[in-house]
């Protein structure tokens, strides 16, 4: 009699093992939906889950490592979507235990981590984590582990904060070498008055002992227009200010105008202002190769309309102060597509400071005063953004 009793208590333990097993699974967070975009510069992971999961992060180095420990959780990723992309040289994740399981991620070099956080999905269910990496040198890198930045018993849907860094501004001084660019009444030639303006004004900024400047040429050299982007963003930049000085031929025009990108021209002189700065590399006899390593999927646009809206707001920001300084033209904050503008995560804009073309504009341009009193107007502004993008995180 007692052969069944041990059949049924065996069958009970594989049965209550059974359930717990099934309400474990039921219970643990189901990850989908991987996605990553960017280069070797800036990478940006998004994971969406049902649930809101808890989020605890920490670095490893030797290889530099990324380390994601998460709750219990199921995971069906796409394998395409886990092959090496932008800093991610490889991704890892599996179950630790009954209630554990961990995402790493391997990267080709020392990063920093400028966003760890949970947000609720706006128009879905579920929730999604969001990683953003950021290029940095080993010292940054050896010195946040020292720190131990990371992010232990990190509340659901809170950011993790990053220390904080100075704001970095990239001036590109246009035009350069053999593009000379316009040429004023007087002999003006724009590649000469706009690297004057870069490096005066980087002065001003470094004065103010508040930012990091980053030039894209300090000298008289020629550079392709995504050259000057990439130089940008290999420092770092949270600013990209590109600054010109147009001609055109009615000479009676003038004033300042601050260009933000966009596929569709605000009109037409916006469009023939584009056109004119986009041939830059033809002049030179180069051909300008658009970056195609970028992914272009639904994350990419996504992190170029968050740029582009801090875009917009510098401008607007930025014509407020010059309008009070300097002549503008009429609806002086115009967009078209400019290809130095194209970053998708640095906030760019093109300032033309005036017309060659105008005798007038010209002449400013050439007066260290006026130039000096521009240049306050564009610090007070760059201070009043950068004090903006710093207060939502960055």
């Amino acid at each position: 009699m007692r052969r069944p009793i041990i059949h049924a208590a065996a069958f009970l333990g594989l049965f209550l093992l059974a359930v717990g097993h099934a309400l474990a699974t039921e219970q643990a967070l189901k990850a989908r939906d991987y996605k990553m975009a960017g280069d070797q510069q800036y990478t940006r992971i998004v994971v969406h889950f049902d649930r809101k999961p808890t989020l605890n992060w920490f670095l490893l180095r030797d290889p530099s490592r990324l380390v994601v420990d998460l709750p219990a959780t199921e995971f069906s990723f796409d394998p395409r979507e886990l092959a090496p992309r932008g800093l991610v040289a490889g991704v890892q994740y599996g179950v630790l235990g009954e209630d554990r399981a961990r995402l790493l991620f391997e990267t080709v070099g020392p990063f920093a981590v400028e966003t760890a956080e949970v947000i609720k999905n706006e128009n879905s269910d579920g929730f999604r984590l969001i990683l953003e990496l950021r290029a940095s040198s080993s010292a940054d890198f050896d010195a946040a582990l020292r720190a131990g930045l990371a992010s232990p018993a990190t509340a659901p849907g809170d950011a993790v904060t990053p220390p904080a860094q100075r704001f970095t501004v990239a001036l590109d001084a246009g035009h350069g070498g053999a593009d000379g660019g316009a040429r004023g009444m007087n002999g003006t030639v724009e590649k000469t008055i706009t690297l004057i303006f870069a490096l005066e004004l980087a002065k001003k900024l470094e004065e103010a002992g508040l930012y990091d400047v980053v030039l894209t040429r300090e000298t008289d050299r020629f550079l392709r227009l995504d050259e000057r982007v990439r130089i940008a963003r290999e420092k770092g930049a949270d600013l990209f200010v590109s600054i010109h000085a147009d001609a055109i031929g009615v000479r009676a025009v003038r004033g300042a105008t601050v260009y933000t990108v966009s596929d569709k021209a605000s009109d037409a002189e916006a469009a023939a202002t584009a056109a004119r700065e986009n041939l830059s590399d033809e002049i030179a006899g180069m051909v300008d190769d658009e970056a195609q390593d970028e992914v272009e999927d639904i994350l990419v646009d996504l992190i170029r309309r968050e740029t582009h809206a801090f875009s917009i707001r510098f401008a607007r920001t930025l014509v407020g102060e010059l309008s009070d300084t300097m002549q503008m033209v009429k609806n002086p904050h115009r967009y078209a597509g400019f290809r130095v503008l194209r970053a998708p995560d640095i906030p760019s804009v093109l300032l033309e400071l005036g017309y060659l073309s105008n005798p007038g504009d010209e002449a400013q341009l050439r007066d260290p005063e006026w130039r000096t009193k521009t240049m306050g107007a564009i610090v007070t502004a760059i201070g009043y953004f950068a004090r903006a993008k710093s207060g939502q995180g960055g």
